[in-house]
């Protein structure tokens, strides 16, 4: 066991700027990343040993290395070749290679180990603790004394320990173990005992332990000796685990009986400043597993953390306390649910929430742990994190049992958002997106670009875990009815790393208000999913502000059409086995809620349509407020509040057609809804009150009335939403009628011709050229030829919005006025040049007032009456300026994304 140190100095941060000014590329390197966490979570070339690392400890920018290994070699790609390393090795704490300190721990039979390294005060004495006996061939009984100076044993400290030392703790002038051992130099010490830190000879101190000590540390005012372990009793006195004993005597000073589970051990203690903390593990159900915070005055708990997954070891450092673990059910202290280990935290010493540090490694050789020690080492400035154990892997990338992390050089930027956009009404556009994943950095910038543009149009903060990346969003209210926009969204996290910018959003604004998702958003909707995505894992929120995004599992088939509603919208189909959307934000719901989605199946195996859980991407332990099917095909609202109760639908819907379901619970009771009509009612106000998700597609069904052969829908789903209240039998009603009702839609048109005229070149013909360009003076003049379609039957033009892309070229913009007008006389875009340009139009059908430069796309909208009467032809349209400073854009042949010029037609009623 190392010895702690009091680390109390703080990093500090300065969060990137907004920047205005920044684009799509990265912003200037920061100082540091969020804090409090104290290191990156890039992983640094270190030399591997071939077996487990089970103790470090660090002195004048070296970290000393012990554990059952034979070798150590390079990492991948990295310099050297496979040396010899008997249980022992130092590395250089700033290149993560050996030293010239080379000792070999061995025994004569048995396999030899080191289980524990600490240092004296003054850094001048490595202490070696496990089960051996030779040094180097010096012979020693489980416990050695090496000179940091000369990497030499120090002969004349020469304790006798008859079983394995585990752990060690020293001060000025005592060593202090635990482990298995019943006698030291032939006198009764029962697994803790002290000896004399300069020749080895045994101390009073007598702290008889009934099973193994795994952990030991002394109190920062050296008065008192902290125990861990398997032990029952001390001293003959119940306290299961944890102890705090006199450091002369060994007296019991702080018992702890029943304070840890009985199936549960102590595995790790460290102290700072004001606490202590252990290091927990069980075996069994109902085991406690986390970390315990303790302070120092009174000696009892400042916090508890009851993660589950075997937590080996403990640091605090700078505020913060990071553990090892194999951690996969945090959900007892509201994080993430039962699931994947996550093997590295970080969480505040004051308290429990998890920070956003979270490197990884895989569990490994042995049993299966992963990391089982840490230390901190530092080198020219910089402090390093050194994680041993049993891992293989780091990251993803294969390097075993020893790894390191350093307080400077973050390089490792956010992934890249997945973001979406949609318009319900005129004058406003949402912009949303699956906050990114940063392992050192929780709080992020994000960038929204619109149209290409360089500069952001806006800057939002948002802070992101690995285990809860909640959706964020931005309301776009500068946008124009009938005109179409395209956003893309960027992270950067604290140190200016900046991710990719995500794929394009686009969207059209509506010139009047798409009825159904507006009413539903209006009616108070706090999570709303559509289903329009047309990439995984992200289902957008279309709620007003719930940002209550969902999570594709297991490839549901997305934009599957026609949707419920009339309009554009998509549905999603679920296969009746595994797939199924879960919520990305943990939550609970109140005493009033309503459940609303629309389905279409023609199942015989039924399955839970939309339902609450406490678990994602596994089957939850509870679940309840829920709708789900039988296999006769009828519709079950059901909640749990002692008894199962549940609302019946007589008929059966799993006639292949679209239905809308609605069930609310309130103050007046369950009531359950199809199409529109009352179907069901039921006095239970109440239902199971946990903490959850909410899941469509399905989730587990096991115990419940009339329960399917399947828990998973078979079938297609549209338009889910949750509210926080009661939908009256009015607004249900209106729902359902206002999907039927026209909705407007719009059409891409892409130019299927353009080409341009240049006066300079009378007789060339520009129809293979990936540019545009127009000039009043000399003369430049672009012509676009699109198909355009029919109205839909019972729809009219609403509005037509031309879009083009300036080019990235220096001076692609202009200052001149640009007018859109019809072309009226013959041409093609492969015989077009000066000479024989076709004549135009006297009306101006639209124009874009001044274009700034930067590669960017500009849109305005063009004369409805004039192009409806162009429907269904093809029609021809002319860019022209009276000016002398020239306009360059994309064609349709550039290889640029967004390129080609483009007419936004929207329909809708009369």
């Amino acid at each position: 066991m190392r010895r702690s140190r009091s680390l109390a100095a703080a990093l500090a941060l300065a969060l990137a700027g907004t920047g205005a000014t920044v684009g799509l590329g990265l912003v200037p390197q920061a100082a540091a990343i969020t804090p409090p966490v104290a290191f990156t979570a890039d992983a640094l070339p270190t030399w591997q040993p071939n077996g487990v690392v089970w103790a470090l400890a660090e002195a004048g920018g070296k970290v000393f290395v012990g554990g059952t290994f034979s070798v150590v070699r390079p990492p991948a790609g990295g310099a050297g070749s496979e040396r010899p390393a008997v249980n022992f090795v130092a590395l250089d704490a700033a290149t993560g290679a050996p030293t010239s300190c080379a000792l070999s721990f061995t025994v004569g039979g048995g396999t030899a180990t080191v289980r524990a390294l600490t240092l004296s005060p003054d850094k001048q004495t490595l202490y070696a603790g496990g089960y051996f006996g030779a040094v180097n061939g010096t012979p020693v009984s489980s416990v050695a004394a090496v000179d940091v100076a000369t990497c030499t044993v120090k002969t004349g400290f020469r304790p006798a320990f008859a079983a394995t030392v585990r752990a060690l703790a020293v001060t000025g002038d005592t060593v202090y173990a635990g482990g298995d051992f019943l006698t030291v130099a032939g006198q009764q010490r029962r697994r803790f005992a002290a000896v004399d830190a300069d020749d080895g000879t045994l101390r009073p101190f007598t702290a008889d332990a009934d099973e193994p000590g795994r952990a030991i540390e002394v109190t920062p005012d050296g008065g008192r000796v902290l125990l861990g372990g398997d032990f029952f009793t001390v001293n003959g006195t119940d306290t299961h685990a944890l102890a705090v004993v006199d450091a002369t005597s060994g007296a019991l000073a702080k018992t702890y009986p029943g304070f840890i589970e009985t199936n549960s051990v102590v595995k790790d203690i460290a102290t700072d400043g004001t606490g202590f903390y252990t290091a927990n593990e069980g075996t069994g159900g109902g085991v406690f597993d986390g970390r315990i915070a303790l302070d120092l005055d009174d000696l009892g708990q400042r916090w508890r953390d009851t993660c589950l997954g075997a937590t080996q070891a403990v640091l605090p450092y700078q505020d913060v306390l990071y553990s090892a673990s194999h951690a996969h059910d945090c959900s007892s202290v509201g994080e993430f649910p039962d699931g994947q280990r996550h093997h590295l935290l970080a969480q505040p010493t004051n308290g429990t929430g998890k920070l956003g540090w979270a490197p990884d490694t895989n569990d490994g050789i042995g049993e299966g742990i992963g990391p089982r020690v840490m230390a901190v080492g530092s080198a020219s400035g910089v402090r390093y994190l050194w994680v041993g154990g049993e891992f293989t892997t780091v990251n993803g990338a294969a390097q075993q049992s020893l790894t390191r992390f350093a307080s400077t050089g973050d390089t490792g930027a956010p992934t890249v958002p997945v973001a979406s956009a949609v318009s319900f009404k005129p004058g406003e556009a949402q912009v949303r997106w699956r906050t990114s994943l940063d392992l050192d950095d929780s709080a992020l910038t994000y960038r929204i670009h619109r149209n290409g543009s360089a500069t952001p149009i806006a800057t939002v903060g948002a802070d992101s875990l690995f285990f809860r990346r909640p959706q964020a969003s931005w309301t776009d209210t500068t946008v124009a009815a009938g005109q179409s926009y395209t956003y893309r969204v960027t992270a950067t996290d604290a140190a200016g790393n900046t991710s990719a910018a995500s794929g394009s959003a686009s969207v059209t604004v509506p010139s009047s208000p798409d009825a159904y998702p507006n009413q539903v958003r209006t009616d108070g909707a706090q999570q709303y999913w559509r289903y329009d995505e047309s990439t995984a894992p992200f289902a957008a929120d279309s709620s007003a502000s719930g940002n209550r995004s969902g999570v594709h599992h297991n490839g549901p088939a997305l934009r599957q059409s026609p949707g419920a509603v009339s309009g554009a919208s998509t549905a999603i189909g679920f296969d009746g086995t595994d797939a199924q959307v879960y919520g990305d934000k943990r939550l609970t719901v109140g005493s009033a809620y309503t459940i609303e989605t629309w389905f279409r199946t023609n199942t015989t195996r039924g399955g839970k349509l939309v339902g609450f859980g406490n678990n994602q991407d596994r089957g939850s332990s509870q679940y309840d407020k829920h709708l789900y099917m039988t296999n006769s095909g009828r519709l079950v609202f059901g909640v749990y509040n002692g008894a199962f109760r549940t609302v019946t639908t007589p008929a059966a819907y799993n006639d292949n057609t679209w239905h809308h379901v609605v069930a609310t619970q309130g103050p007046g009771g369950m009531v359950l809804y199809v199409d529109g009509v009352q179907r069901g009612t039921l006095n239970a106000t109440t239902h199971e009150n946990f903490s959850g998700y909410w899941h469509a597609g399905g989730d587990n069904l096991n115990g419940w009335p009339d329960r399917p052969t399947s828990d998973y829908w078979a079938g297609q789903l549209d338009e889910t939403a949750v509210y926080p209240t009661v939908l009256s039998a009015a607004q249900v009603q209106n729902h359902r009628a206002l999907a039927s009702a026209p909705a407007d839609s719009a059409v891409d048109v892409t130019a299927a011709e353009d080409t341009y005229a240049n006066a300079g070149a009378p007789g060339t013909n520009y129809g293979t050229s990936g540019s545009l360009a127009v000039r009043g003076s000399s003369f430049y003049a672009s012509y676009l030829r699109f198909p355009l379609p029919a109205a839909p039957p019972g729809t009219v033009l609403k509005s037509a919005v031309l879009g083009v892309k300036t080019s990235t070229m220096s001076g692609a913009g202009t200052a001149d006025t640009v007018s859109v007008v019809p072309v009226t006389g013959a041409w093609t875009e492969t015989g077009t040049t000066y000479a024989n340009r076709p004549t135009l139009g006297g009306a101006v059908l639209g124009s874009f007032a001044g274009v700034p430069d930067g590669s960017a796309v500009h849109t305005t909208a063009l004369d409805t009456q004039a192009v409806a009467a162009a429907l269904g032809t093809g029609y021809g349209l002319a860019l022209s300026s009276a000016g002398s400073d020239a306009l360059w854009l994309w064609s349709s042949e550039a290889q640029a994304n967004e390129g080609t010029p483009r007419l936004t037609l929207t329909f809708g009623a009369p």
